[in-house]
């Protein structure tokens, strides 16, 4: 189904009945890879969504920090009348989620978080020099004159030195992911005060296990469960375990 925020068509499903439970997807997802865990929710009202610029939704007409998610999220929330759902986001979607929930902007009566981002990662020496690297180079390639014939090489360079999901991303959402993966959320994590399941891929390395560690030291009601073997996304390499645990969760 589709419904329009804001000028954008998003895609979304609103399934089942009971009571009402978000999930939210990470950076470039979308509503499909949720598929494997969906029989942990057959008791609820289950609403997804493709976020702006990822799935079948429409790509965002200007780059969005992490405020502009959050208020996204409400305005969509208000559009299909759910209040106060039990919430849940993996990576990017966590860290909405965590933003939110810490913000006071909605009060769930629980909260899952999938391998979730909000901790900023440390940046190992060989990065740092990529990055400085990258910032001459582009410094270079738009002063004045130069940058009338440079377009092509800036993206050569954008292509030599970004992550993959930075390289493959439209420009509009390479200025948003600039903008909101350095978001620190440790600040507002100690205010979120409904029960909290952290269920994270032991070899994750796109958010380590070490982030899940901190998370649950700082969210006063907060549980860890590893899931052994996996890595960013534990809901598909090991749904059965992932599915039992959310049951047991959410009952």
């Amino acid at each position: 189904m589709f419904v329009e925020i804001d000028g954008l068509k998003i895609n979304y499903t609103d399934e089942g009945s009971g009571y009402p439970l978000l999930l939210i997807h990470g950076w470039g997802s979308s509503i499909l890879p949720w598929k494997p865990i969906l029989p942990a929710f057959e008791n609820y009202r289950l609403i997804m969504l493709d976020l702006p610029g990822c799935g079948e939704s429409d790509i965002l007409p200007e780059d969005w920090g992490l405020k502009d998610y959050c208020d996204f999220i409400l305005k969509f929330m208000k559009t299909l009348k759910v209040e106060n759902p039990i919430m849940g986001g993996h990576s990017h979607g966590g860290r909405i989620c965590l933003n939110m929930i810490g913000r006071g902007m909605v009060n769930p009566p629980k909260l899952i978080l999938f391998d979730s981002a909000g901790i900023p990662a440390k940046k190992s020496f060989k990065k740092r020099l990529r990055i400085l690297c990258f910032k001459t180079v582009k410094r270079v390639l738009t002063l004045p004159v130069i940058n009338k014939f440079s377009a092509s090489a800036l993206e050569a360079a954008r292509a030599h030195f970004g992550s993959a999901d930075y390289r493959s991303a439209p420009e509009v959402m390479r200025k948003t992911m600039v903008r909101v993966i350095g978001e620190d959320m440790r600040p507002v994590m100690p205010n979120i005060k409904c029960p909290t399941l952290l269920i994270w891929g032991s070899n994750d390395t796109e958010t380590p296990l070490s982030d899940a560690k901190q998370m649950e030291k700082l969210i006063p009601d907060c549980g860890l469960c590893p899931i052994e073997g996996t890595g960013h996304f534990p809901f598909i390499e090991k749904p059965y375990q992932v599915i039992a645990i959310l049951k047991s969760f959410l009952s």
